[in-house]
C-alpha cells in the first residue's frame, strides 16, 4: 500500500457529508487493518520505542515492508517518529490509541443502544 492515508481521504472527498473527524478515525481504523501494522503496534508498545531494524529482527518481513507499515502508521497519527542520528526511533502514540478506542466504543454504542 502506497498510498497515504491522509491523502486517500480528502476534505472535499467522495463522502462530502462525512465529517472531518469521521475521516480521521476512518483512517485510523484503515491503518490498523493490517495484521503486520498490529504485530508491529504490539512490539512497540513492549519496547516502548524501538528502530526499525529492531522491529524487522522481530517479524519476518523484508525491511522495505516493515518501513512501508511504520510510515502508514506515523501517518495515521499512532506511532511517533523521531529521528535519532542513523537509527530513527518509533513508539506507540498511546493517547491516539486511546481516542481510537474510544470512537470504536461511541460508535457500537450509538449503533446498538436499545431505542
Amino acid at each position: 500500500m502506497t498510498e497515504s492515508l491522509v491523502e486517500s481521504a480528502p476534505a472535499n472527498s467522495a463522502h462530502p457529508a462525512c465529517a472531518p473527524d469521521s475521516r480521521a478515525v476512518a483512517a485510523r481504523f484503515a491503518a490498523l487493518s493490517h495484521p503486520a501494522r498490529i504485530e508491529i503496534l504490539r512490539h512497540l508498545a513492549a519496547s516502548r520505542s524501538c528502530c526499525c531494524r529492531e522491529v524487522v529482527d522481530h517479524l519476518d518481513l523484508a525491511q522495505s515492508t516493515v518501513s512501508q507499515h511504520l510510515k502508514i502508521l506515523v501517518e495515521a497519527g499512532l506511532v511517533r517518529f523521531e529521528p535519532d542520528r542513523q537509527r530513527s526511533r518509533y513508539e506507540v502514540d498511546h493517547a491516539a490509541l486511546a481516542d481510537v478506542s474510544a470512537s470504536l466504543s461511541a460508535l457500537v454504542k450509538s449503533c446498538c443502544s436499545v431505542g
